[in-house]
């Protein structure tokens, strides 16, 4: 371990520029003996501005949700055994979301890796605790190799389908010198190219339908361009959760991310081709994949696996979403001759499941309506698994453009203050709103002292009913109404708040919701709470259980 002044470039110096010459600006992580070479490289580099979690979980999820709402690399460092054990479930949400970002843990010196001496902060077998979690994990054995493993890691992470990589560093490599090492040229991913042949065998398929429907995934974020031509030519559009934005959700033509609902599949019913693009199709935006598609079903991924993986496909073209959709397009230029009524149709069917759901979720609809007025156009909007987001939050509440919304794709609860923090330093032109319930915003809860030293404008919405809501309805409707272990004693926000230094408003009639965050929008503090007293507003019209798992 390198101590005292530097005296020669560094491992740890050499991955610093790099990440810089990567176009890195914001790395997460928790400080540690066993990362300290790092990141007194990262500081003394002092190009990337590093912030400080009080949590290895936390540290990740804030990597994940910058490198979603920036389009760059996501970068987080841990410690090694129980630090690296810590970030586990947050990469698993970063695999589970195909977030590019790289995580770089310590490890115990070269000489006793794997030789069970209980070196400190030693681990059985970190590297296959990594590989579960992750894309991949690697290793570093030697400094003069650092390098070279890093950058075929920065490669694994950035190609589709993309995700979480682990690297780890032994300690007496991390300050080892490294002389000689001069900066490799920046390379670019690169993206599957679509068989030209395949492609025109789909134009000529597409060409023909009358009512065909276009589903974007969180793999075609990127493709908006095409995806915008493609509804102007005729195409009903619908996005999943991840792939929100990619057509603003304001504009005609789009079905936004309202899926599963029964006004949705019937309209559904009435076209007459489906092309999926960079979708692994989930269960729980499928019904269980019991949720009746169009006829025939096409589908574009870079990931060859997507095939048949979901639903059974009538052809398959293998490929970046981007790539193929533009040469999609031209194939297609004036070739289509749509339903002019497909448009005016998804319009009523997406009006109806609304509609649906407003009933259901009323009065807690008047959230969204208040927060669409003071939002406006530019904001991020982060949301942790609660009620309020699985409903409202999920579709009610329009976003218009990539990346603008956040959510925690795995359905794990707890890793919404952490992602909003880094959305918050990784956009920080634009106001943050985070969405969480009572429960899981006390699950990383130390992540509140993050936001307010590093955050600016970042506003948290935290529906309090005193428990796990959503599990309180599961056990009214499957368990005969026992409610075991579903009540938590909380925090009184209004003094957490205070003893952190954020401001704090309380909504506890609905009909103060619009001055309240009225008021939280025009504020220029560094993070405010606004807390929703659902025992005083009361109930959602219609218990929520979660989203349909199927049929019958």
């Amino acid at each position: 371990m390198s101590a005292g002044p530097l005296e020669s470039f560094t491992v740890g110096d050499a991955l610093a520029s790099y990440l810089a010459g990567l176009g890195v600006r914001q790395a997460y992580g928790v400080l540690s003996i066993h990362n300290m070479p790092l990141l007194d490289a990262l500081g003394r580099d002092g190009r990337i501005r590093y912030i400080c979690a009080r949590g290895e979980a936390g540290a990740v999820g804030m990597a994940d949700a910058c490198a979603r709402v920036t389009g760059q690399l996501g970068v987080a460092f841990t410690s090694t055994g129980t630090g690296a054990g810590n970030a586990a479930g947050a990469l698993v949400e970063a695999l589970t979301a195909g977030t590019p970002l790289l995580h770089i843990t310590g490890q115990v010196a070269v000489d006793y890796l794997d030789r069970g001496r209980s070196y400190v902060h030693e681990t059985k077998d970190q590297l296959g605790m990594l590989r579960s979690v992750s894309k991949a994990a690697l290793r570093v054995y030697t400094a003069d190799t650092a390098m070279a493993v890093l950058r075929e890691a920065v490669r694994l992470a950035t190609t589709a389908p993309t995700g979480p990589v682990s690297v780890e560093i032994p300690i007496d490599l991390q300050g080892a010198p490294l002389d000689g090492w001069s900066m490799p040229p920046i390379e670019q991913s690169p993206l599957v190219a679509p068989d030209e042949k395949a492609l025109a065998a789909l134009a000529d398929r597409l060409a023909i339908a009358r009512r065909p429907v276009l589903w974007v995934g969180g793999g075609a974020r990127h493709a908006g361009a095409s995806v915008r031509r493609l509804r102007d030519m005729g195409f009903a559009v619908v996005t999943t959760l991840q792939a929100r934005g990619t057509l603003a959700e304001d504009e005609p033509g789009t079905l936004g991310a309202f899926n599963g609902q029964p006004a949705i599949e019937a309209f559904y019913d009435t076209c007459d081709a489906m092309l999926v693009v960079g979708s692994r199709l989930r269960v729980p935006e499928t019904l269980t994949h019991t949720l009746r598609l169009p006829r025939p079903l096409y589908q574009i991924d870079a990931d060859a696996l997507a095939q048949n993986r979901a639903y059974p496909t009538d052809a398959f073209v293998r490929g970046d979403s981007a790539l193929a959709l533009a040469r999609l397009v031209e194939l297609l230029d004036g070739r289509m001759g749509c339903d002019p009524e497909l448009h005016e149709d998804a319009a009523r069917a997406r009006s109806r499941a609304a509609k649906g759901m407003r009933a259901a979720v009323a009065p807690y609809d008047r959230v969204a309506d208040a927060l669409q007025a003071v939002c406006g156009r530019h904001f991020t909007w982060v949301r942790d698994v609660t009620i309020s987001n699985s409903t409202w939050g999920n579709r009610l509440f329009q976003v218009f453009e990539p990346g603008q919304g956040v959510h925690a794709t795995g359905g794990g609860i707890g890793q919404g203050l952490a992602m909003a923090i880094g959305a918050a330093t990784g956009r920080p032109d634009r106001k943050t709103w985070l969405l969480a319930g009572d429960g899981g915003f006390m699950l990383n809860l130390g992540e509140l002292a993050t936001a307010v030293q590093e955050c600016q404008g970042l506003v948290m919405l935290v529906m309090n009913d005193g428990g796990y809501g959503i599990l309180r309805n599961l056990q009214d409707a499957d368990y005969g109404g026992r409610r075991y272990y579903a009540d938590l004693h909380g925090f009184d926000l209004r003094l957490l708040a205070a003893s952190v230094g954020a401001m704090y408003y309380r909504v506890d009639d609905m009909d103060a919701v619009e001055s309240v965050l009225e008021q939280a929008a025009e504020l220029e503090a560094p993070v405010t709470l606004v807390e929703f007293d659902m025992a005083a507003i009361g109930p959602f019209a219609k218990p929520f259980t979660g989203p349909p798992l199927g049929k019958g």
